[in-house]
């Protein structure tokens, strides 16, 4: 119902106003009861245009700011962009400093220790070419010390022989010509071994002396064996002759005080040269 009433209203009224002037009237006086007048309405059509003024000019004000704000922040981040940039280009060069220095001191590292193993090879080298040089020089030295003591020996052994001889002869100038006694070389063969284990021929210095008899046995050195040897061949001697021996005497310059002991417990006396004996 009421929107048929408000349908004819809005249908009918514009054409009521033009035609009937009470009905004009009295909508002005309606509209006038109900709506602000003119002055009021340009007064608030003034406030509204003041304030959207006011806030397009706080828009743009503030338009300004966040645009002076932004280019700010623009700046800034160009600028640190451009520190950015330049961190990057100075850590770069670091970068590439530090690996050149690398490679350089590997390289001079590499060539050191390849420097360092030739000469270790060369040192390995020369060690083993002194080695062989030593072991021949080893080898030189020990030939000739053989060499010089066989050359030794036979001359010691040379000499030893020429030695006695020369003391036996010497011994029995002595004491034929200064005191009358008689000395003889005796030798003969040992047939059954008692004296050597085996036959050999067996030498004595015999010194007879008003009745006594001395058996003289002369050696550039005497060992044990050689004692035990002479004081076989007394006893070989005395079974052979019947003659018993009263003194066995041994000179030697060269005889051990232990092997000094032996002979003086087989009856040997020890003398170091002829003239202990003559005294």
């Amino acid at each position: 119902m009421e929107e048929n009433i408000r349908e004819i209203i809005q249908r009918e009224l514009p054409a009521l106003v033009m035609k009937d002037p009470q009905i004009r009237d009295w909508v002005w006086h309606l509209i006038h009861e109900y709506a602000p007048s003119r002055a009021e309405s340009e007064s608030r059509f003034e406030q509204m245009l003041a304030e959207i003024r006011a806030m397009r000019e706080e828009s743009e004000r503030k338009w300004e700011e966040n645009q002076r704000k932004w280019e700010e922040n623009q700046r800034r981040w160009e600028e640190n962009q451009r520190r950015l940039e330049a961190m990057r280009e100075e850590f770069q060069r670091e970068m590439r400093a530090m690996r050149e220095e690398s490679e350089r001191k590997w390289e001079e590292n590499q060539r050191k220790w390849e420097e360092n193993q030739r000469k270790w090879e060369e040192s390995q080298l020369r060690w083993q070419e002194n080695q062989r040089l030593i072991w021949e020089l080893l080898e030189r030295i020990d030939r000739v010390d053989r060499r010089i003591d066989r050359t030794i020996g036979a001359l010691g052994a040379r000499w030893g022989v020429s030695t006695e001889a020369s003391f036996r002869n010497a011994l029995r100038a002595i004491l034929e010509e200064s005191f009358g006694v008689k000395v003889e070389w005796v030798e003969y063969r040992d047939e059954s071994g008692e004296v050597f284990g085996r036959p050999d021929q067996v030498e004595l210095d015999v010194i007879i002396r008003n009745g006594q008899v001395l058996v003289c046995e002369i050696k550039s050195a005497a060992s044990r064996s050689e004692i035990y040897t002479f004081e076989r061949k007394v006893r070989s001697y005395e079974k052979r002759t019947g003659r018993k021996v009263d003194r066995m005497l041994l000179i030697s310059p060269m005889i051990l005080e232990k092997d000094k002991e032996l002979a003086r417990e087989l009856g040997i006396e020890v003398y170091s040269d002829a003239e202990e004996v003559v005294s």
